[in-house]
């Protein structure tokens, strides 16, 4: 036990000695979290709207001034014909192209319909998909409003009244994107951190011939790996408990639930990313090596996790490599326990799959080690 404390003394010496290794632990996690809380976001704001108004009537004023009303809208301008909107589409100037006809209230009055063109940039499809959904609810709004003014006064009494549906919003009643993105990012930050340093770590050690002097010390193979990995889980940790704290504070993101259960599941997940570390570092001669194969890893599993996309959208084939995926159970663990309040029993299939995890890879590390005696 003397010996592990000693390394870990060591380690932690050349840790706070590396100038270029303490912003990456202690401000970059701070920057990343603030920003992309805040960026990494699947709301639609601000959408850049352009109409034409060929009717000029209470009708068509009153149906503009509801896209204006809208927290989602931007109103760029009016233009005169179709062909002006249509260079401004093309030009990225504006983002949706919202028609009236001409007679549209008359249409309304005499034949009860009437027909309104909305042209959309889907460059980016989801986006574009979020911007109908935001424009045919605004439609259909007003379209009940002049339903019920036209329809005569004794149809009005005797009208059956309309289904009314409540929804009743759960684990995030205000419908805050950052509550459902915090959590995650969390992970991500977790997991790049404990990752990369440890492997590289070990790699810069192997670059400046540290590691083969110590290689050849009485020091055992398990005393070794155990005081070279235990200080990056004791960062890993205080990253974890800083950024929650974090996510409450700037972000009020709830904590629903013990958070015992999030460090306990913590404690072993970054247990897989220090083992698949130096299980690399093992096979690695240079830091640029550790790092280009590490990235490979962390890009599938941050994009595979379900943070950004939901893992139900993803191709049969796809779900079944998200199995593979640690971050994936970290993220859903994080999440249940904060925002829904869940304990051991709710989490307990996610531990025990990322025990399965931590221990193949702490011994594929173990094994592919070699320590010269």
């Amino acid at each position: 036990m003397k010996t592990i404390l000693i390394i870990v003394k060591k380690e932690f010496l050349q840790i706070f000695r590396n100038k270029a290794m303490l912003p990456i632990i202690f401000i970059v996690p701070i920057i990343q979290i603030v920003i992309l809380s805040f960026a990494a976001t699947f709301e639609v704001k601000d959408v850049r709207l352009a109409y034409i108004d060929s009717d000029k009537s209470n009708y068509s004023r009153e149906l503009l001034s509801k896209f204006k009303a809208s927290s989602y809208f931007t109103i760029v301008g009016e233009y005169e014909s179709q062909k002006q909107a249509e260079e401004a589409i093309q030009q990225g100037t504006i983002d949706v192209i919202f028609e009236i006809p001409t007679n549209f209230e008359r249409n309304l009055i005499k034949e009860k319909e009437a027909a309104l063109s909305i042209q959309i940039d889907a460059i980016n499809g989801a986006a574009a998909g979020v911007t109908n959904g935001y424009i045919t609810q605004i439609v259909q709004g007003f379209n009940q409003k002049i339903r019920t003014e036209l329809m005569p006064f004794q149809a009005k009494k005797q009208a059956v009244k309309m289904i009314k549906a409540t929804p009743s919003f759960w684990y995030n009643e205000t419908l805050d994107y950052k509550t459902f993105m915090v959590p995650g990012i969390i992970v991500i930050l977790v997991t790049m951190i404990t990752f990369f340093l440890s492997g590289m770590n070990i790699v810069r050690e192997k670059e400046i011939g540290t590691l083969e002097q110590m290689n050849v010390t009485p020091i055992k193979k398990h005393q070794f790996i155990i005081g070279k990995l235990l200080p990056f889980w004791l960062l890993g940790m205080f990253i974890l408990f800083f950024g929650m704290n974090i996510g409450q504070i700037l972000f009020d993101v709830p904590l629903l639930g013990n958070p015992v259960w999030i460090l306990l599941f913590a404690s072993i997940y970054i247990l897989v990313f220090l083992g698949m570390g130096f299980f690399i570092s093992n096979f690695t001669d240079t830091q640029q090596q550790a790092m280009f194969i590490a990235w490979f890893f962390v890009v599938i599993f941050i994009l595979m996790s379900g943070l950004f996309t939901p893992i139900e959208s993803m191709p049969a084939w796809a779900q079944k490599i998200t199995e593979f995926n640690p971050v994936r159970y970290f993220i859903e663990v994080i999440r249940m326990v904060m925002l829904k309040g869940s304990g051991l029993n709710d989490i307990m299939p996610q531990l025990i799959k990322i025990s399965i995890y931590a221990v193949v890879m702490n011994t594929l590390a173990v094994v592919s080690y070699r320590k010269t005696t």
